[in-house]
């Protein structure tokens, strides 16, 4: 009689389980799987939204490959501005996070500060820096004159537009930096005290101790950096609309522009799975590397 009550109870448990984990499940089989699996067959079709879809195989990702330009010219612009966004903002937001977690009084605010960029919509944002980089009157350009320098044409130029929109970047620096400060309130405080037994300073410190302790949380950082940044849209989209001569063209504004204004459909979807292929290998051999430079505690890497 207890076997049979417990065994109820099992099933009694595992029914409310799968129905209280129903709506995730359904959630990502209908939203996440399925599309996935629909964009996947809609690369092998010749497709406008509208309009019938035709069979053609890997005609798409041929045509990709060997006959569109700007394929690869958005490739190239967005892996430029992830090369140049990542680091910087991995670097700012480490300085940053080293400085908000100095003993000094107003701390709370300061931290509050920096982190307010990343709770202001991202429309908001990129307004502002439309006023910022303004030739004509922005807050940039009239600092330059200020100094008795030349204004730039910034997001107007396309040699100096993409590097505008990498500096524009460490504005949300935020997010890392908040991980950073939760990862240099891990460190243990024997570490710090061992260097200073040894008569090392702070310099010592840093390169020693808090450097190596940090580099799980730089891996993660990097990972999120890294994919969010061969994402990035809003910026051509609302600031530069691709140019000047799709110097700004990015790889997802790309694809937007082809499914939704040109509304080749199933190009953008061969689009839309080179991308994520490139993610994926990108991300493997990040994870990759970690192995020689990722230290974690107990000294395993």
């Amino acid at each position: 009689m207890k076997k049979n009550k417990r065994s109820g109870l099992y099933v009694s448990e595992r029914r409310w389980g799968i129905i209280l984990a129903l709506p995730a499940i359904l959630g990502f089989l209908i939203f996440t799987l399925g599309p996935m699996v629909a964009s996947l067959f809609f690369s092998l079709t010749d497709w406008k939204i509208g309009g019938e879809f035709t069979f053609i195989g890997l005609e798409n990702y041929k045509t990709m490959i060997t006959e569109d330009p700007l394929f690869k010219k958005s490739l190239g612009a967005t892996l430029y501005y992830s090369l140049g966004s990542v680091p910087l903002v991995i670097i700012v937001a480490f300085i940053v996070s080293l400085l908000l977690n100095q003993k000094v009084k107003g701390l709370s605010i300061f931290r509050t500060i920096y982190y307010l960029p990343v709770i202001v919509p991202s429309i908001a944002s990129t307004m502002l820096w439309l006023w910022i980089f303004n030739p004509d009157f922005g807050l940039f350009n009239s600092m330059l004159k200020m100094m008795g320098m030349p204004g730039l044409q910034w997001i107007y130029d396309e040699r100096t537009a993409v590097p505008s929109l990498i500096l524009m970047s460490t504005w949300g620096i935020g997010n890392s930096a908040v991980i950073f400060l939760a990862g240099l309130q891990g460190i243990p405080t024997h570490l710090f005290e061992a260097v200073d037994i040894d008569g090392g300073n702070a310099f010592h410190k840093l390169l020693y101790v808090t450097i190596p302790s940090m580099t799980p949380t730089i891996f993660f950082n990097l990972i999120m950096s890294l994919i969010g940044t061969l994402q990035v849209f809003n910026e051509a989209y609302i600031m530069t609309n691709g140019g000047p001569n799709n110097s700004t063209l990015f790889y997802v504004y790309y694809l937007f522009r082809t499914a939704f204004q040109e509304t080749k459909m199933g190009y953008a979807s061969a689009l839309a799975w080179v991308l994520f292929l490139i993610i994926m290998l990108l991300t493997l051999i990040v994870f990759k590397s970690s192995k020689s430079w990722v230290y974690y505690e107990g000294g395993d890497k």
